[in-house]
């Protein structure tokens, strides 16, 4: 690990030297590409720098225990490496967790998908409360937020949202946020005040940009038509709703948010593209870890993974068995030690699979 962490610290100085060339600051793409790479060795260099600093003074205080003869300042040095020692090992662990390969998809920004699953109105009410945690989310991190496309649900919330959510490390925090999440909870909609279970599905995809995902424009049906908000009432009189589909996939995308055609054209080619990146994603995530299913990382939109219980302010994380009673809070966008917890079961796997 030591080795490991000496070429990082070594490449960290190399990039902290090419940055401020003015050669460099004059291409953009490849300024963008190493202050990226200066941001990601930085974590690790200062980590690295502490951990040494830390490993000095444990040096120190056992040089004192062997060579010095007044017991008090013994007496010391045994009471600072008490202290010290401790901190060797969270050192050592933190360490370990930041030099395991990363994501290359974690930076990326996402497009996120709501929908309104089992339940009827209820489930496109719920799908609008999980909406709006992301929302509140994002605003907290300084994230931006943008609709690509929503219908609305009869009674309220969306029967379906497509939102764009740009910003720093979106995608490493969201992803395990795919899946399926479950509401128990007594509907505005019900009379008789009995508990319903319904649920809404979301997938976070990796935005892609045109040089991941090359798309045959003789592949694509482009369809227009008009706009419509909730109960078919008219938002505007011209074609400028778009819906493209890809032929060889039969995978199908709307975009109605903007008045302007090509406006909507551009944003549904780009839930299109990430769409078709994270189909390939999956096929080589299923090839990496063949019969092995990840605790936290499948994605698969289809599992439940958490449950939002009302009456007990209850939610819970059903693939790391976590649990939390401040269900309000976590409606109102806290959803970090959620997120906190998934990483670390994340990264405990991947130490176990001997990724470092």
């Amino acid at each position: 690990m030591l080795e490991q962490l000496e070429a990082i610290r070594e490449r960290f100085h190399e990039v902290s030297q090419q940055i401020v060339q003015p050669e460099v600051a004059s291409d953009v793409k490849r300024y963008k590409t190493l202050s990226k790479e200066y941001k990601d060795l930085e974590k690790i260099v200062k980590k690295y720098e502490e951990y040494q600093l830390l490993l000095g003074q444990i040096a120190s205080a056992k040089e004192v225990l062997t060579t010095e003869k007044d017991e008090e300042f013994r007496e010391m040095a045994k009471m600072e490496l008490d202290e010290l020692e401790p901190n060797q090992d969270v050192l050592e662990q933190e360490l370990k967790e930041l030099l395991i390969p990363k994501d290359p998809n974690d930076s990326r920004n996402i497009i996120l998908e709501v929908r309104g699953g089992t339940g009827g109105d209820e489930a496109a009410i719920f799908a609008g409360d999980i909406f709006r945690m992301y929302q509140r989310f994002a605003q907290n991190q300084g994230w931006q937020f943008q609709i690509m496309d929503q219908t609305e649900g009869s009674s309220g919330g969306f029967k379906e949202i497509i939102v764009s959510v740009q910003g720093e490390d979106v995608y490493g925090k969201l992803k395990f946020e795919s899946g399926v999440h479950r509401v128990q909870r007594v509907p505005a909609t019900e009379t008789q005040g009995r508990i319903h279970t319904s649920a809404a599905s979301v997938a976070v995809l990796p935005e892609a940009e045109e040089v991941d995902v090359q798309i045959n424009m003789n592949d694509i049906r482009k369809d227009t038509f008009c706009s419509s908000g909730a109960g078919g009432q008219s938002v505007n009189t011209t074609y400028s709703a778009v819906r493209v589909t890809h032929l060889p996939t039969g995978l199908v995308v709307q975009c109605q948010d903007e008045r302007s055609q090509i406006k909507n054209f551009e944003k549904a080619m780009t839930v299109l593209r990430s769409r078709l990146y994270e189909m390939e994603l999956a096929k080589q995530q299923a090839e990496i870890s063949g019969a092995r299913k990840s605790m936290v990382g499948s994605g698969d939109r289809s599992d439940k993974i958490r449950t939002y219980n009302y009456p007990q302010s209850r939610v819970t994380d059903h693939r790391i068995g976590y649990t939390v009673y401040n269900l309000p809070a976590v409606m109102d966008g806290e959803i970090g030690d959620f997120i906190e917890q998934l990483r670390i079961a994340e990264n405990a796997e991947r130490l176990k699979e001997g990724a470092v």
